[in-house]
Formats: C-alpha cells, sequence, structure tokens
C-alpha cells in the first residue's frame, strides 16, 4: 500500500439503494475526477475549492453515464490527509460499476480492505488505537459498543496514554545522560518525579485493564444463560425474549439438548441469551453431555436466569428448591442469580404467597403470554453495571490493546521495583524502554508492516 498511487473503491455497501458513493484518494483524484466530471457550473474540479460539492455528469467521451454530486477535499484537510473527491451517483449496481470501471480504466487502483483508513493512520490523522475504533463504529450493533467505539475515535484513553508516554520518554532520555557520566555520580533524572509519574501511570494501566472485562462484553453481549430443570419454559422464554422461534418447544423432557445463544438490544446493551439443557438426573448419554454443556454456559455467563415452574410447584417442594438455589449460588458466588417463577398466570395465590416468601426477589412471569417480561427486562440493566459508560470513563474493548496494557504494567511494575532497588541507571533504562514500546504498539508509534495488515486487513473497503 503506497500513497503514491490513487485509489477507487465503493463507500457505501454493494446493491441496489437511493445513492451510492465512490471515493476517489490520492495525488491524481482531483485531475483524474476533473476529467470524467462536467460540473454544470462549467468550472473544472481542479479550480474549486476544497470543502464543496458540484452538480454534474460523469461521462466517458460524448456518453452521460449519471448526474452526480462530486464532493472535493483538499489534503491535508480530509479523511486520509491525502486530496479526495467523493462521487454521488444513483444507487444502481450497473451505474456503480461503470463509474467504477471507468476510474481504473484511467489509472486509478481499487482500494485494499482499510486501506483510506491506513492512509489517515500514515498522515498522522489519528493513531492506530482511533484507527481501529473506525472499525467498530462500523461493526458496533448496540448503543453501548457504539458509546465506547466512539469515544475511542475521539481519543479515548490514548491521547492520555500519549501524553504520560512523552513524559515517560523524558525520563528515559535524563537516565541516558547520566550513562555518559556514569563516573562522576550524577543525576539528571529527578527519582521523586519520576516515581509520582510510575504511579500515575501505573494507575491509568490499572483502571483500563479493569475495564476490559465489562467493554469486552459491551461489544460481543453480555452472556445470560437461562437454566432450569427440563419443561419449565426455557425455550419458550428465549423465543419471547428474541420474538422469533429460535428454539424447539416441546412438552417432552430433554428435547433441548445443546446451548443455542441469540443476541438482542435492550436499553441499548447487547444480551446474548443461552438456552441450555435442562438439569437433572438422567441415563442419556447424549442429555447428560447437555448437561455438562449447561454448567460451563454457567461458568462462562455474566448472569443466570433460573427459571421454575410455577404451576408444578408445591408445598413439599419448599425445603429443596431453597437448597437447589443455595447450591446454584454457591457453586457461582460471583454472578447475579435471578430467579424467575414461570407459568405465573396457572399459579395459585396459595404458591405464589410461598413463592414470594421463600425466594429472594422472584419475577413471576408468563413466557407463554409475555406477561413479566419487561419488569425482566428492567431487572436485567438493573444488573448491569453501566457506571463506566455513563461517567464516560475511558473502556477498553480491543483484545490487543488489553495485551499491550497488561505488559505496560509489569514493565512498569518493573521499573518501579528498580527504582526502589536502586539498580544502575543502564538496567532500569532496558525497563523504561520495554515500557515505551508496549504503550507505543497502542497508539501506534511502535508497530510492524505485519500488525498493520493484520488490523485493516478486517476492515471493510471503501473505509
Amino acid at each position: 500500500m503506497t500513497s503514491t498511487e490513487t485509489i477507487i473503491a465503493l463507500a457505501t455497501p454493494a446493491g441496489s439503494g437511493a445513492i451510492a458513493v465512490l471515493r476517489i484518494s490520492g495525488p491524481e483524484a482531483i485531475a483524474m475526477a476533473a476529467n470524467r466530471f462536467k460540473a454544470e457550473s462549467g468550472r473544472s474540479l481542479t479550480e474549486v475549492a476544497g470543502h464543496t460539492i458540484h452538480l454534474g455528469t460523469i461521462r466517458e467521451g460524448s456518453r452521460v453515464l449519471d448526474q452526480v454530486l462530486a464532493s472535493v477535499f483538499r489534503g491535508p484537510r480530509s479523511y486520509t490527509g491525502e486530496d479526495v473527491v467523493e462521487i454521488s451517483c444513483h444507487g444502481s449496481p450497473y451505474i456503480q460499476q461503470e463509474i467504477l470501471q471507468l476510474f481504473l480504466k484511467d489509472g486509478c487502483r481499487m482500494a485494499q480492505p482499510g486501506e483510506f483508513t491506513l492512509r489517515a493512520f500514515l498522515a498522522g490523522k489519528m493513531d492506530l488505537s482511533q484507527a481501529e475504533a473506525v472499525a467498530d463504529l462500523i461493526a458496533s450493533e448496540n448503543q453501548a459498543s457504539h458509546q465506547i467505539a466512539l469515544q475511542q475515535m475521539r481519543g479515548g484513553y490514548s491521547s492520555e496514554i500519549q501524553k504520560l508516554r512523552e513524559e515517560l520518554i523524558h525520563f528515559a532520555s535524563m537516565i541516558t545522560l547520566e550513562l555518559d557520566f556514569s563516573g562522576e555520580d550524577v543525576e539528571f533524572a529527578e527519582r521523586d518525579e519520576f516515581h509520582n509519574l510510575l504511579n500515575k501511570l501505573s494507575g491509568l494501566l490499572k483502571s483500563l485493564i479493569d475495564s476490559f472485562a465489562m467493554g469486552n462484553v459491551f461489544k460481543t453481549g453480555i452472556p445470560v444463560a437461562i437454566a432450569g430443570e427440563p419443561n419449565v419454559g426455557k425455550s419458550t422464554l428465549l423465543n419471547a425474549l428474541l420474538k422469533e422461534e429460535k428454539a424447539i418447544v416441546s412438552d417432552i423432557a430433554g428435547t433441548t439438548r445443546d446451548a443455542i445463544e441469540d443476541e438482542i438490544s435492550i436499553g441499548g446493551i447487547g444480551f446474548r441469551f443461552i438456552d441450555t439443557a435442562g438439569i437433572r438426573e438422567t441415563s442419556d448419554t447424549v442429555e447428560n453431555i447437555g448437561i455438562q454443556r449447561t454448567h460451563e454456559k454457567m461458568d462462562q455467563s455474566r448472569m443466570i436466569l433460573y427459571l421454575l415452574d410455577g404451576a408444578a410447584l408445591q408445598d413439599k417442594d419448599r425445603s429443596s428448591l431453597k437448597e437447589a438455589l443455595k447450591a446454584l449460588q454457591e457453586a457461582h458466588p460471583q454472578k447475579p442469580l435471578l430467579v424467575l417463577v414461570n407459568k405465573a398466570d396457572k399459579m395459585s395465590d396459595e404458591q405464589k404467597n410461598w413463592v414470594q416468601e421463600d425466594i429472594p426477589s422472584p419475577l413471576l412471569i408468563s413466557a407463554r403470554t409475555g406477561s413479566g417480561l419487561d419488569a425482566l427486562q428492567e431487572e436485567l440493566l438493573n444488573h448491569v453495571n453501566r457506571g463506566l459508560l455513563q461517567n464516560q470513563d475511558p473502556v477498553v474493548s480491543n483484545s490487543r490493546h488489553y495485551e499491550a496494557l497488561l505488559n505496560a504494567q509489569k514493565a512498569i511494575d518493573e521499573v518501579k521495583r528498580g527504582l526502589s532497588e536502586e539498580i544502575p541507571a543502564d538496567l532500569l533504562s532496558v525497563d523504561i524502554n520495554q515500557a515505551l514500546h508496549h504503550l507505543g504498539e497502542i497508539t501506534g508509534e511502535i508497530s510492524s508492516d505485519d500488525l498493520l495488515g493484520n488490523i485493516f486487513a478486517n476492515f471493510c473497503i471503501g473505509k
């Protein structure tokens, strides 16, 4: 990928639509567009100012391909930092391909996935973490993941990391300077000030590392396991929440033998519901495998919805039910457990009374009629810690950033240990450079062609 070439790609999804946008970027972008565009004003695109839009036609000789709008952006005040022209044409796939092929014949090259954003990164328009946030923003499917991506695209935590990294570079240079005067026993790097910087940097890294657990589930959907005995209505509940027949519903016990997953957005947060096999004693080998997977899914989930058949509950079951719920909480002590009493529309008043006496904060629902599902969704949101988003605190959702942060934290810990043990400046410098390396991996100061290729290959063409 070289910025000496002029590239083109469709910036809108393929297929028919009201309009389509073709993006051209590179040193010949405006000249090439001007060669094929005839403005109604009569002015050539080479003469117009940047950040202007012009009505005209795209022509191949005397043949008019389409009436279009041409948006001109002159570098460096453009997305890529280069000259950019965006052609908004009618959304016919035929028109799109005709215009695309016309510019390819004129010497444009088809853009590779993510090449426009790569050029923006190479031109210094954004750092690497911001560039990755562009892909996350495009892929966001709910309010939470959208907010995290938008926050990071605007700078997020990378700007703060960059600032502290520059301070760390200053101290690294002072310590390197000390090596030139090693025989004179002088210190250019003020150790107390350096220690304060390390504490500040360590605190930021810890906060970002801790945020990854929440940021990752916001990005991929919060996994919620629906568990319970066979035939209590787990599959019916999943179908009711998804508003589609995703899971098979049957009166035959053990119908669900493997986990079924799907995601919906509730209040802007993605929840990934997992319908699991019913928990019971059985001699069926296949069903036992499903039950084993149920326990694995409960381990992997962030919340557990334990479903009871309210209509089948009897007074004699009260003690065994308490024991079962206690055992479930002990098996998963760190996970919120929400007890749902299904088939509430078929329960007697007596059943409802003793259930509410014996079970902490039960939710009475009917998966069949939909009664109580609004209350369930509200309760799910109440169990989610949304403070990170509400307070606008930085949230890490990128696995590559998380790994770099962990490595940076280890290196900073080594620097702090070296300071406390008063190790020689040359050894201290090695640990500081390790920390700088890992911090630079996040923002892109430290990168390789392989890393950049891997990151931008995951972008869509046209971005």
